[in-house]
């Protein structure tokens, strides 16, 4: 008989899961992983002045100012400057994207399986609260490879061209950190809060209040 039980630390793991997983694959896609350095741009069409253009670099995207626009919402150009994989600025970032698209992937399965774990709560004797911390586990050490050699990268030539000559690996030049790379050292600091937090929901799960309404023969459980 398939029992639906859902408790408070449960349901916050299982939030918690899905928004960590969307978060990294948010950041991941994000252009805004490098904030450029400041550029006198061309006579503003709307203001008559000049705008000052800050370019983004992300992994294997970037965004750029059109100031000669008329429509405010489309002056940013933004798109991939890597149409292949050996595109990608340096072998370091390469080496990012997959350890990042690695960890992400096992985020997004957690996710999945985190939903079910209302009314699964073992595969093959083993706890599914335990199974998906570790994978969680798994995947934060992925996403801090990838977090590592990151800014090993920012001596390349695509780099250098944004942030300026003094730009070289962990030296950022003229360039700032935008809220992509802030937001992926977020999501993996809340992957290892989840994976730890996961204990707590299988206790939750498995406690003998739980136990007790299912010899009780309920079928749907809830316990806040």
């Amino acid at each position: 008989m398939c029992h639906v039980i859902v408790t408070c630390r449960s349901m916050l793991w299982t939030i918690l899961s899905i928004v960590v997983a969307f978060g990294e694959l948010i950041a991941f896609m994000s252009e805004d992983w490098l904030i450029g350095k400041a550029k006198n741009g061309e006579v503003d069409n709307r203001t008559g002045g000049h705008q000052e253009n800050r370019p983004t670099l992300g992994i294997y995207g970037r965004c750029i100012k059109m100031p000669q626009m008329q429509d405010p919402r489309r002056d940013t150009l933004c798109g991939p400057y890597a149409e292949h994989f050996n595109e990608i600025a340096s072998g370091f970032w390469q080496a990012t994207a997959i350890f990042l698209a690695v960890g992400i992937s096992i985020l997004c399965i957690v996710a999945f399986v985190s939903v079910f774990s209302m009314c699964v709560q073992s595969v093959m004797k083993k706890s599914i609260f335990n199974v998906c911390g570790l994978l969680q586990g798994i995947a934060g050490l992925f996403l801090i490879l990838g977090l590592i050699l990151y800014p090993a990268g920012w001596g390349s030539q695509k780099v250098v061209a944004y942030c300026g000559i003094y730009a070289s690996a962990y030296k950022l030049g003229e360039c700032s950190l935008g809220w992509g790379f802030y937001t992926a050292i977020g999501g993996t600091v809340l992957t290892f809060i989840c994976a730890v937090f996961s204990a707590q929901a299988e206790i939750a799960t498995s406690s003998d209040k739980v136990q007790e309404e299912i010899e009780e023969g309920k079928s749907l459980i809830c316990l806040l």
